[in-house]
């Protein structure tokens, strides 16, 4: 099993066309590179800021841990750079997600970080349990190893599309009337051995 040992996060940048932004198509950080100020965490010592970026680091964990947004979003353009050290490791960016209740679980969308299973591919995390859009083989070469990606993930409606620098991985129409088009956006460690 694939495992997470470490995510480094730049700030991550969102755009939603509602609230105090409406209209005005500039991006805005939902991170401060401070602390982790409007973020809920789950397990104490799993996330840190080091450096202006969020650092995931799992000492190996018997479930999965997620780092969420206090706020939701519904509509939006996430821009997300990651790092996995030593280009391995099994992790994601929860979107339109919602808590399990009595668990560290999560339910939502998730654009997948696991090179050895699906990169910047859309996953159903606790929900479908399954990828609703898988990458080509060679999307995997569009990671650049031992340094920065850049992800970029679109919800609209009911369409989601994920980049990974630079190039479409994803386009995918959601076809169930009842899912929501709402919640947190959260970081993921996965469960396994350090």
């Amino acid at each position: 099993m694939a495992v997470l040992r470490h995510i480094l996060l730049l700030p991550i940048l969102l755009l939603f066309p509602s609230g105090e932004i409406q209209g005005s198509g500039k991006f805005r950080s939902i991170f401060n590179g401070h602390n982790l100020e409007g973020w809920v965490v789950d397990t104490p010592g799993l996330w840190r800021v080091q450096e202006g970026m969020i650092v995931g680091k799992s000492p190996g964990i018997p479930y999965n841990d997620f780092l969420r947004t206090k706020e939701e979003y519904t509509d939006f353009v996430l821009r997300v750079s990651f790092r996995l050290l030593n280009h391995s490791g099994n992790s994601g960016v929860q979107f339109r997600s919602r808590s399990v209740p009595d668990s560290h679980e999560v339910v939502g969308y998730q654009a997948d970080i696991a090179p050895r299973y699906c990169i910047a591919c859309l996953y159903d995390e606790s929900r479908r349990r399954r990828f609703l859009a898988k990458v080509t083989p060679e999307s995997v070469l569009l990671v650049r190893k031992n340094t920065w990606n850049d992800l970029e993930i679109t919800a609209r409606g009911n369409r989601v599309t994920i980049l990974l620098n630079g190039v479409q991985t994803v386009d995918f129409r959601e076809k169930v009337s009842d899912i929501a088009r709402s919640g947190f956006i959260a970081l993921q460690i996965h469960s396994g051995p350090a």
